[in-house]
């Protein structure tokens, strides 16, 4: 495969997960700071190697709205997040994020999803978060899921990996369907 159909194949897979997104996702797992999906090239290295909704996606109107299409750079702390779990398990290619709730994160534990946590509190200076609290749940193995209770202007988060972004989506689509009658 050429790396023009690459990235092809890759962005025909993140705009058709978008769209189930668009359809199937409730609103509320939308975080303040928008969420994202990305899908990394198998050689990834930089946020520039990795598509994404430009610009992410919001809750506009009580719906699902991605604010711009989906390009190869279109995210770098979303992007940050693969490209650390890539150096760990190369198969994890696709990652979102979405709002961070206790009644959420005891849902995840109830569907038995191997989940890990970090605590901002504890990041140490001169290092990005993504890069230290994903890689320092990844260690052992890639989990599911990466949570976190945030920080002083730091929205907390559930970031759910994934091989690809039809699975990551998936997932948002199940837990969708699970919260109807949760406040979130």
């Amino acid at each position: 495969m050429t790396a023009t159909d690459e990235k092809t194949e890759i962005l025909d897979s993140l705009r058709y997960a978008v769209l189930e997104l668009q359809d199937k996702m409730d609103p509320r797992l939308i975080p303040e700071v928008g969420s994202n999906i990305v899908y990394a090239r198998k050689s990834a290295k930089t946020p520039l190697d990795v598509a994404a909704v430009e610009g992410r996606i919001v809750s506009l109107r009580g719906a699902v709205h991605p604010v711009g299409e989906c390009t190869f750079g279109g995210s770098d702390h979303v992007a940050r997040i693969v490209l650390t779990a890539m150096r760990f398990d190369p198969e994890i290619r696709s990652a979102a994020n979405i709002r961070f709730s206790e009644d959420l994160a005891a849902l995840l534990d109830m569907l038995s999803y191997n989940i890990c946590w970090f605590d901002r509190e504890k990041e140490p200076p001169g290092i990005q978060t993504m890069d230290w609290g994903v890689a320092s749940c990844c260690r052992e193995e890639v989990p599911d899921m990466i949570l976190d209770r945030g920080a002083i202007g730091k929205e907390p988060m559930i970031r759910i990996l994934g091989p690809d972004p039809l699975s990551v989506a998936n997932t948002i689509i199940m837990l969708s369907s699970r919260i109807t009658n949760m406040e979130i």
